[in-house]
């Protein structure tokens, strides 16, 4: 088929898309309390993320809560926020379809990493899986990062797919593969300004292209310009952590309260963070002293309750991985069938493409690795199919695989 008979039908599945989604963000802006602001559906971290965005809009200081937590979270989704506050006013209907928008964005970024990995027919029901699966759909207009940060995410792995195969290419050219590494940092950090757990992909992908190019020496500079570009991308926000707290903070300095979520006497594999406000330690400690404390007691439990912790880690990845919800909010016949009927087809179309797909390792890596990566984070902190949905938007690709290799003609993976 030619370029402009797929053209359509990809305008027609962002359509869907975005059709879907700004449905559903007018069903929930109409059932949800527009008092106090930033109420959803989930609630908790929609409110912090309102008023840290307003706080952008308004040109106030970055921070919440009193005393000020300036580092508690990422600047990236407050500002998207911020941006709809700016251009549209307040208007939590008006955040939640630009928050739509910005979803179809992503179901085509699924497209095009697609094209990079598989052909374009793989591509295409892909981007129609992202389009409709009721999950993604349902997340999409909440005021929570959840899919923002899969956006970038999947952005930042177009250009690690292009980077991947391109090592395997004895003739690419080096300034190619290194202006393509440089893009692919850059991508890496802007999703960690979403979600800073993302993080670590930077040292993974790196070492991915050490053993995709051999080891040739290019492929040390290409590890050395990732992890540079993703360094750089990230320092202003560091250097702003510096001046407000005097301690350089790469990301954020919640992530000792999050380990301590998941590391406690009564911790349970879910998320219950009653013990912050209980015990109020930025009454008499600064933000980072507060982190340092949590992130000490959390490894003094792990270091005397080894067998606990091994036990959190195993419900807390059945959390992860259970196809039906987790919150209490949530036990209700609507959500089930939403998050089954999401997470069932997903699941057994991705286990067809690792089985009859036959995926090469890049696109293996590429589309099954981000899902594993936060299992493994999520085993030590706290699991919930939360944590699950951005990286199942690359998974879909290989569920798309599966789907062609076992129905239809098998897809080529060089096309």
């Amino acid at each position: 088929m030619d370029r402009g008979g797929w053209s359509w039908r990809l305008a027609l599945v962002l359509a869907i898309a975005f059709t879907a989604r700004a449905g559903a963000a007018i069903a929930i802006d109409a059932r949800v309390p527009r008092n106090p602001p930033g109420q959803d559906l989930i609630p908790g971290d929609a409110a912090g993320y309102w008023h840290l965005a307003d706080n952008l809009a308004e040109g106030r200081e970055y921070a919440d809560y009193t005393p000020p937590r300036r580092v508690m979270r990422m600047p990236g989704f407050p500002a998207v926020l911020a941006l709809s506050f700016v251009t549209f006013g307040k208007s939590p209907l008006a955040a939640r379809l630009l928050l739509s928008a910005v979803a179809a964005l992503g179901c085509w970024l699924v497209y095009l990493l697609g094209r990079r990995l598989f052909d374009v027919r793989t591509a295409l029901l892909a981007a129609a899986i992202t389009a409709v699966l009721p999950t993604f759909v349902a997340f999409s207009p909440l005021f929570l990062s959840e899919t923002v940060f899969a956006v970038t995410l999947v952005a930042s792995l177009i250009p690690a797919a292009s980077l991947l195969k391109g090592l395997g290419d004895q003739k690419a050219s080096s300034g190619k593969l290194l202006c393509q590494a440089g893009i692919c940092g850059a991508l890496i950090s802007l999703a960690c300004y979403m979600r800073p757990s993302w993080l670590l992909w930077a040292p993974f992908v790196a070492l991915c292209a050490i053993v995709a190019g051999r080891a040739r020496p290019i492929t040390w500079g290409v590890a050395a310009v990732l992890g540079a570009t993703t360094f750089l991308t990230l320092l202003p926000w560091a250097v702003r952590n510096q001046r407000v707290t005097g301690h350089f903070v790469l990301t954020t300095l919640w992530m000792g309260p999050s380990l301590y979520d998941g590391l406690n006497p009564n911790a349970t594999g879910d998320s219950e963070m009653s013990f912050f406000d209980r015990e109020n330690l930025l009454a008499t400690m600064s933000e980072y002293e507060m982190n340092e404390e949590y992130a000490r007691r959390a490894k003094e439990f792990a270091k005397n309750n080894p067998l606990r912790a091994l036990e959190l880690g195993f419900i807390k990845l059945a959390r992860y991985w259970k196809p039906w919800p987790n919150a209490g909010q949530f036990n209700n016949w609507t959500a089930w069938i939403a998050v089954l009927a999401s997470s069932i087809p997903l699941f057994a179309g991705t286990l067809l493409g690792i089985w009859k797909g036959r995926p090469g390792w890049i696109p293996l890596v590429l589309c099954l690795g981000p899902v594993l990566y936060f299992a493994a984070i999520h085993s030590v902190f706290v699991g919930s199919i939360r944590y699950r949905l951005p990286a199942e938007y690359p998974m879909s690709l290989l569920a798309a695989a599966g789907l062609f290799a076992t129905f239809g003609k098998r897809p080529n993976p060089e096309s």
